[in-house]
């Protein structure tokens, strides 16, 4: 139970007040992280790099294997009677 019974944790932020604080969030953030290699390059922070290496990882091999069931269901469907 909270030490004010009165207190309400669940209540929203007005909407002037969260526009606030995301701006200065962006801001920090913006100024903290690395400057981007390119123009369209996110400019990420190096702790993602891990997680984004392993997301592309899986990314290339979901790729991968679908343009092998591609390929093996287009060589099972040619050999069927009445398929070209």
């Amino acid at each position: 139970m909270p030490a004010d019974p009165h207190e309400n944790h669940d209540a929203a932020l007005p909407e002037p007040v969260r526009e606030h604080l995301g701006q200065q969030l962006r801001s920090a953030y913006n100024a903290q992280a690395e400057k981007p290699d390119y123009l369209g390059d996110p400019g990420l922070p190096p702790e993602f790099t891990p997680q984004l290496r392993r997301l592309e990882g899986r990314l290339k091999a979901h790729d991968t294997g679908r343009e092998a069931v591609e390929d093996a269901l287009k060589d099972i469907l040619k050999d069927l009677p009445g398929t070209r």
